[in-house]
């Protein structure tokens, strides 16, 4: 079995409910790199930075700016905050068992 990996791509986002559809038709996991709607839609899984936390990061750089610091100053900061999304009727719609381990890690669990 196959497996399809939708990353952040502009063009691609404008057509992910398609691709949603066309994966679920094949019977093809599509797992995606953030949470939007895409798994409350019909994909399988998401993982990745949690967005508001990176929006606060990007205010706290604003409010430097704004204050007169240089942005080549500025400390290089990575997302802490990670959310793990899996839509547990996509799973058994493909035959899937899900592993009760990454249930209990799942930030949220779609029925």
């Amino acid at each position: 079995m196959g497996a399809l990996l939708f990353s952040g791509d502009a063009f691609l986002r404008t057509q992910a409910r398609r691709l949603i559809q066309v994966a679920a038709r094949y019977g093809i996991p599509i797992m995606f790199d953030e949470r939007e709607n895409y798994v409350a839609e019909g994909g399988l899984i998401s993982y990745g930075a949690r967005r508001s936390e990176m929006r606060r990061q990007a205010g706290v750089y604003t409010g430097w700016v704004l204050k007169g610091a240089k942005p080549g100053d500025f400390p290089v900061m990575q997302p802490t905050q990670f959310e793990l999304l899996i839509n547990l009727k996509t799973a058994r719609a493909l035959g899937l068992t899900v592993p009760q381990s990454l249930l209990a890690r799942a930030d949220e669990v779609v029925e």
